[in-house]
């Protein structure tokens, strides 16, 4: 075998296992993708069902319930609302008229049930997908109040 034709044969095996690399980095990506959601969108059906999702916006108050190992709330973008169910210990800034983010999937009756609950860290922040989507929701409130 001529040099030209091991080199060639080098080439196209280094091709193949990096081919091999790319694709199974491109899978993990593909498998942690999580994207977010208002609850405005659920309802809208723009929700993926059977895959995880995040939802976002504030927790509505009086909506809080909670037991020793579970808790309930609905979360709102003042325009729809969501109700959420978690098993596990809820954050400890978690509250009523706080911002939230929580992770999880849509179940058979239209719940959401989250596998994480993530809470705002202080009083001024909230995640940026979660002030957008409130900021539109309160734009799209005011618009159609406005109209006669």
């Amino acid at each position: 075998m001529k040099a030209r034709h091991k080199r060639l044969i080098v080439i196209m095996v280094g091709l193949l296992f990096l081919s091999a690399a790319a694709a199974l980095v491109l899978s993990a990506f593909r498998s942690n993708l999580v994207f977010f959601f208002t609850p405005t969108q659920v309802a809208a059906g723009e929700a993926p069902r059977g895959t995880a999702f995040r939802v976002g916006g504030m927790v509505k108050e009086g909506s809080l319930l909670r037991d020793s190992e579970k808790g309930y709330f609905v979360v709102t973008d003042t325009q729809k609302d969501i109700v959420v169910k978690y098993k596990g210990m809820l954050p400890d800034l978690f509250k009523e008229g706080s911002g939230v983010v929580a992770q999880g999937q849509l179940n058979a009756q239209g719940d959401f049930v989250a596998s994480e609950v993530l809470a705002k860290h202080d009083e001024n922040y909230m995640p940026p997908e979660a002030k957008h989507a409130m900021d539109q929701a309160a734009a799209r409130k005011a618009a159609e109040t406005v109209k006669p």
